[in-house]
């Protein structure tokens, strides 16, 4: 199979329709899956208590934020050495998802730090840097909605892409670079993880229900953008009038 060949928008909007209840239902069973072992199966901590439990939340929602801002840089990349439309309206679809689960994260992370460290907000160097994630995302989302010509506004969003992934892997490597209250990570892959299998499973199932959930939901939404930036083809206009846009 020629999978270059989906790189067209026409021909990636069927696939991307097919996909979006598959990822779906994937990502409803994870969650279900993965909020039972974390919030019933999984024994208490004996350092934070019932507490510790927002790190099923937590967790997923940080790695994934983290995750699709890269991938946002990355098609940015392909968009801008290659030219292709579809790189730019994966992008686009990608944002909100990513600044969804940036807010999460800072969310979750204030709950989990008021028992813990005595405040909602410290300026920590892995709270701020995520911080800064979360203003790269609404930057991105403000400017490229600001711009009236799209390609305009396809490349200057490539470009805050490109620039702001310098940021992920300080948000990654924050807590070993500086002195930080954030915990180190408990998962790594070149040691063995420091919690009970059943939290590393209950985590792992959350992280997939939010890569599925984020699949399913940014499919969809390209789909919409494709339709939007494609109107003036004539698939688009019979597509747009199928689905009852037309006139």
């Amino acid at each position: 199979m020629n999978i270059f060949r989906f790189s067209s928008p026409q021909t990636f909007y069927p696939l991307a329709g097919r996909l979006v209840p598959v990822f779906a239902v994937l990502a409803a069973v994870c969650c279900a899956l993965g909020l039972w072992l974390g919030f019933f199966v999984a024994p208490t901590d004996a350092v934070q208590g019932e507490v510790y439990r927002v790190i099923f939340i937590h967790v997923p929602a940080a790695w994934m934020s983290m995750f699709i801002y890269l991938v946002m840089a990355f098609w940015s990349a392909i968009g801008l050495g290659l030219g292709t439309r579809l790189s730019f309206y994966m992008t686009q679809a990608l944002a909100p998802t990513g600044a969804l689960f940036c807010f999460i994260a800072l969310w979750t992370g204030a709950l989990w730090g008021r028992p813990t460290w005595g405040a909602y907000w410290v300026w920590d160097a892995r709270l701020t840097s995520q911080l800064l994630l979360q203003f790269l995302y609404f930057g991105f989302i403000a400017l490229t909605r600001s711009i009236e010509d799209p390609r305009r506004a396809d490349r200057a969003g490539a470009i805050i892409a490109l620039v702001g992934a310098v940021n992920v892997p300080i948000i990654y490597f924050s807590v070993q670079w500086w002195s930080t209250l954030h915990q180190g990570a408990s998962v790594s892959m070149t040691k063995a993880p420091s919690m009970a299998s059943t939290m590393l499973w209950g985590m792992l199932v959350m992280a997939f229900a939010a890569w599925f959930y984020s699949l399913a939901v940014v499919f969809a939404r390209v789909r919409s953008i494709i339709l939007e930036r494609e109107r003036h083809t004539d698939w688009a206009r019979a597509e747009i009038a199928r689905l009852g846009g037309g006139r």
